[in-house]
């Protein structure tokens, strides 16, 4: 049995393992874990599925989608707005997500500068008309790096139960592999692109013949464009209608930065302090076990007298002085995340100024030496 069927010896009744849409989906999710782009642009987004799905590869910054149809687009663009987890730990990278109204046929600068343009079941929906001008429009003026189509096989349809012409109400055309092999090859030629196909969606067992049953053409620029190339020709005049915006909060941003080293500041201080405090506890009732001379005093005072004198001003080790314990700010440097935040001491120290309690010499974090509780 096919991995993505399950059937009783075929019946005319197939049914896809993941269904199809998820697929199609998946394809795109591994081409971006592949070439890696940063901005993408999804046309003829619909419900924003792909969208939602592609907001979580960390390798993308912007992506942007396009519908002809506004209110498919708002029932669900809620989804792309972020989460209470993302303001609470930050990605490192920057991310902005846009939807905007408007036809593919129709040239925007709003959709310049995408690395990867995807079209998924999409131009089995357009007029004659606008699919004369899709070329040149995705192609032609948006010129990605990379552009996948994705739309229906023809072939396959007799294997689908209830379709008779087309597998939508609203599809004005669906090609056999000839078809858009001929359509895909004359756009690749015209516009110095290169077309690879495939699909996804495998035929039954016994029935390969008929290909798969949504056909892919992946179509990946031969030569790198130039600015003033890229820049010659290009309207100015917004056509789309921008319906949704997002920016997410990202520790390129300074501000989100700065919260998130403080926080990891302060956290880091009360762990090598927790640590601290168990030490010199331990210490403490080894040293009574012996000699019974000191009364421990719960904010630990009995033991500062003896770390003062014994600790180097600026070390990297952590003492207690009276009710205060010192963490120096190169202990903290040294934990693999606050240096992953911070880059370098001197921006550690630029980050937390004002924000953390520093002793006098701005070289430790001062922290309370009373247990929490008492």
């Amino acid at each position: 049995m096919d991995k993505n069927f399950q059937e009783e010896e075929f019946t005319g009744i197939v049914e896809f393992t993941p269904p199809l849409y998820k697929q199609r989906y998946q394809f795109i999710k591994d081409l971006v874990e592949k070439y890696k782009p940063k901005k993408v642009a999804d046309l003829g987004c619909a419900d924003c599925s792909l969208l939602w799905m592609l907001k979580f590869c960390s390798c993308i910054e912007v992506l942007a989608g396009l519908d002809i149809c506004a209110s498919v687009m708002k029932e669900k663009m809620h989804r792309l707005s972020p989460l209470p987890g993302d303001y609470l730990q930050p990605a490192e990278r920057s991310l902005t997500v846009t939807l905007h109204h408007g036809s593919v046929a129709h040239k925007d600068p709003c959709m310049l500068g995408f690395d990867l343009v995807t079209c998924i079941e999409l131009i089995e929906h357009l007029e004659e008309s606008e699919l004369k001008k899709f070329p040149e429009v995705v192609f032609g003026f948006m010129a990605p790096s990379i552009v996948v189509i994705s739309t229906p096989n023809s072939e396959f349809n007799p294997l689908l139960p209830g379709v008779t012409l087309f597998r939508h109400a609203d599809h004005k055309f669906e090609w056999n592999r000839v078809q858009f092999r001929s359509w895909a090859l004359e756009a690749a030629r015209c516009y110095g692109y290169s077309v690879e196909f495939t699909g996804v969606g495998h035929p039954p067992t016994g029935m390969e013949n008929v290909g798969f049953c949504t056909q892919i053409g992946v179509f990946v620029r031969k030569y790198h464009q130039t600015r003033e190339s890229a820049q010659s020709e290009k309207p100015t005049e917004a056509v789309h209608r921008m319906v949704f915006k997002a920016v997410y909060p990202s520790l390129k941003d300074e501000k989100y930065l700065q919260n998130a080293v403080v926080g990891e500041v302060v956290f880091t201080a009360q762990i090598i302090k927790q640590s601290l405090q168990n030490r010199l506890v331990a210490e403490h009732e080894e040293h009574n076990d012996d000699q019974r001379k000191c009364k421990f005093q719960p904010s630990m005072n009995c033991f500062s007298e003896d770390l003062g004198k014994r600790v180097v001003e600026k070390s990297m080790e952590p003492f207690v002085a009276g009710n205060v314990v010192y963490i120096p700010l190169k202990t903290i440097f040294s934990f693999p995340k606050v240096n992953q935040l911070c880059g370098t001491f001197e921006r550690l120290c630029k980050l937390i100024a004002g924000k953390v309690t520093l002793s006098s010499d701005g070289s430790a974090v001062m922290l309370d030496a009373e247990h929490e509780g008492n």
